[in-house]
């Protein structure tokens, strides 16, 4: 692989793997043995050198910063991600709901970032900053990896934000190639802090959002015309071509964010997308769910409530 390709997917790399494990991570509590709470997921310029103009952008769940000639690469709710146009430089804020409150901030980005598997990680000793909106506190270190023998660099801030007996923690980061690195240091770390949640939803706090209904209805729209258009040419082959790529795309989607669909005994017409953490959940019909990897447990037992098991969806 060339240098150019090597570098590109040294970025496009750590984007997927940090968008990989966004899953909540279970609080203490006092719960049936080996079961957990859990909360329902939704149903995927320059190189260096002075800083760019920035433009104010919205998406669903984030608002941000974008310098001239960058583009938005992922847009969800547990990540959002800004690349620069040669693919050697990103910033990104990735997070999760549902931390202890000791839960350390050097093993939480480390732990992001080790995601992309890459050689050599280093991080400097934390240091104490100001937090990003909606956090309370913040430690930043220094990092330096390779990926595939290509050198990295940058800077990685965890946002904490404490809340009853858990929180919410968050990680910006701004990192390049290590040869534009010098470039990049003095602005764009900058840019990544300007990434800031709108969206109650983000990192998992309310569970299932409503899609955008703008989005909704012209997504709609043209899946009615596709449709239209499909029964006057090849009705069945077309049909079949479709169901099949839906599926896929279920399933890949599903892959990329570490969750699988479940069905609610209590209410079918919703599925309900549940992090991998568990092999099996179970429901009650005030719709408080519980995780667990016991095939044996039962929460029905010196409980007064009544617990189902949630079946997975069959495609």
């Amino acid at each position: 692989m060339n240098q150019p390709a090597r570098l590109t997917a040294c970025v496009c790399a750590l984007t997927l793997s940090l968008l990989a494990g966004c899953s909540s991570s279970p609080s203490s509590g006092n719960y049936p043995p080996n079961m957990f709470p859990v909360t329902p997921l939704s149903a995927s310029g320059a190189s260096g050198g002075a800083a760019p103009e920035l433009r104010i952008g919205q998406g669903q769940f984030f608002s941000y910063a974008l310098p001239q000639g960058w583009r938005v690469g992922e847009d969800g709710q547990f990540a959002l991600t800004l690349m620069a146009p040669d693919n050697k430089a990103l910033t990104v804020m990735v997070g999760n709901a549902g931390y202890p409150l000791n839960y350390p901030p050097g093993q939480f980005v480390y732990e992001k970032l080790s995601s992309l598997g890459p050689q050599n990680l280093q991080m400097s000793q934390a240091r104490q900053v100001n937090p990003v909106a909606g956090f309370q506190y913040a430690y930043q270190f220094e990092v330096s990896y390779a990926v595939n023998g290509v050198p990295c660099r940058g800077r990685a801030t965890c946002h904490v934000a404490p809340s009853y007996d858990m929180c919410v923690m968050a990680m910006t980061a701004a990192l390049s190639d290590a040869t534009q690195w010098a470039g990049y240091a003095s602005w764009l770390p900058l840019v990544s802090e300007q990434i800031a949640a709108t969206n109650g939803a983000a990192f998992g706090m309310r569970g299932i959002m409503q899609q955008n209904l703008q989005n909704s209805t012209a997504y709609a729209e043209a899946a009615r015309q596709y449709r239209d258009w499909s029964r006057q040419n090849w009705q069945g082959v077309t049909d079949h071509r479709n169901a099949v790529n839906d599926r896929q795309n279920a399933e890949f989607r599903e892959n990329l964010g570490a969750v699988q669909t479940y069905v609610n005994p209590y209410d079918t017409r919703v599925p309900i997308e549940l992090p991998t953490t568990y092999q099996y959940y179970w429901v009650d019909r005030q719709g408080n769910m519980l995780g667990t990897d016991d095939p044996g447990a039962n929460p029905n037992q010196g409980s007064t409530g009544e617990w189902t098991q949630m079946p997975k969806l069959k495609r």
